[in-house]
C-alpha cells in the first residue's frame, strides 16, 4: 500500500539505521516515496521529524501538514535524478536576482531597500569572490560572467538534500543570494524572509492590508522557513 493512501493503516512509527542512512518504518515496513523508491535519509534528524509527521496522522494523510516528508520525497524523486538541471536553474537567478532591481522612487523605498540589500551583496561578493551588479528600473542588469560561473559552481556542490532546501529559499525569496545566505546559517531565514519582503511591506504602508495577500504571504513564509529547517535536517547532504 502506498504511503500516500487517503487513511492511516498503520499503528507503529519507527526509525532504523542502515548502512545508507535512515529510514522511517510504518508497521515494521519502510515508507517509500510516491515513485516507489525507499526513503533514505541522510540524517537521523531528518528521519526523527518525518517519524514525527507520520506519527501525528490521525485518519486521513495530508501532504500539506508533513513539509520534511515532501521535501525528502522531491531531494530522492526530483532533485536526484535531475541534479545538475536543478542547480542551473537556480543558479540562474543570479542573473536576475531581487537584490539587484533597485525602484526607481520614492525615496524612501530606494533608502529601505539599500539598507537591507546592500549588506547581503556585500556579503557575496566577499564569501564568493563573485560580485552583482544592482540596477534601477526594469531592465536587468548584465552580470560578470565570472561571478555567473561561480554561482553555478556554488550551487552544484549542494547535495541533493541540501539542494531542494535551497531550491525554496530561492524561488520563494526570488534572491540566489538570500538563498546561499540562509544555507550558510539558517538561522538567518526570519530575516532573510523579512529582507525579501522590502516592496511589499513598502506597499502596504503606504496603501493597507490586503487580507488574501497576506494569507497567501504568511503560507509562502511558512514554506520559507520549513525549507530552512530542511536544509539544517539535511547536515550538508
Amino acid at each position: 500500500m502506498s504511503e500516500w493512501a487517503p487513511k492511516r493503516f498503520w499503528k507503529s512509527t519507527e526509525i532504523s539505521e542502515t548502512e545508507n542512512g535512515f529510514q522511517v518504518q510504518l508497521d515494521g515496513r519502510p515508507v517509500r516515496t510516491p515513485s516507489k523508491t525507499l526513503l533514505e535519509l541522510p540524517s537521523r534528524g531528518m528521519a526523527e521529524a518525518i517519524a514525527a509527521e507520520w506519527d501525528k496522522v490521525e485518519e486521513k494523510i495530508d501532504p500539506s501538514l508533513m513539509p520534511v516528508t515532501r521535501a525528502a520525497n522531491a531531494a530522492i524523486d526530483k532533485v536526484t535524478i535531475q541534479h545538475s538541471e536543478v542547480a542551473a536553474m537556480l543558479a540562474a537567478y543570479a542573473e536576475t536576482d531581487l537584490l539587484c532591481h533597485r525602484a526607481e522612487h520614492p525615496d524612501g523605498l530606494i533608502q529601505k531597500q539599500k539598507e537591507a540589500w546592500d549588506p547581503i551583496l556585500d556579503w557575496a561578493a566577499t564569501r564568493y569572490s563573485a560580485p552583482l551588479i544592482s540596477v534601477s528600473g526594469i531592465l536587468p542588469a548584465v552580470q560578470p560572467e565570472n561571478s555567473l560561473q561561480t554561482y553555478l559552481t556554488v550551487v552544484m556542490s549542494f547535495g541533493p538534500f541540501s539542494m531542494t532546501a535551497l531550491h525554496d529559499l530561492v524561488g520563494i525569496s526570488g534572491s540566489l543570494l538570500l538563498g546561499l545566505w540562509v544555507a550558510e546559517d539558517q538561522s538567518r531565514a526570519k530575516t532573510a524572509w523579512d529582507i525579501s519582503r522590502i516592496d511589499e511591506e513598502w506597499q502596504i504602508s503606504q496603501w493597507g492590508e490586503d487580507e488574501e495577500a497576506s494569507e497567501t504571504a504568511a503560507k509562502k513564509q511558512a514554506e520559507f522557513l520549513n525549507a530552512a529547517r530542511f536544509l539544517t535536517l539535511s547536515d550538508g547532504f
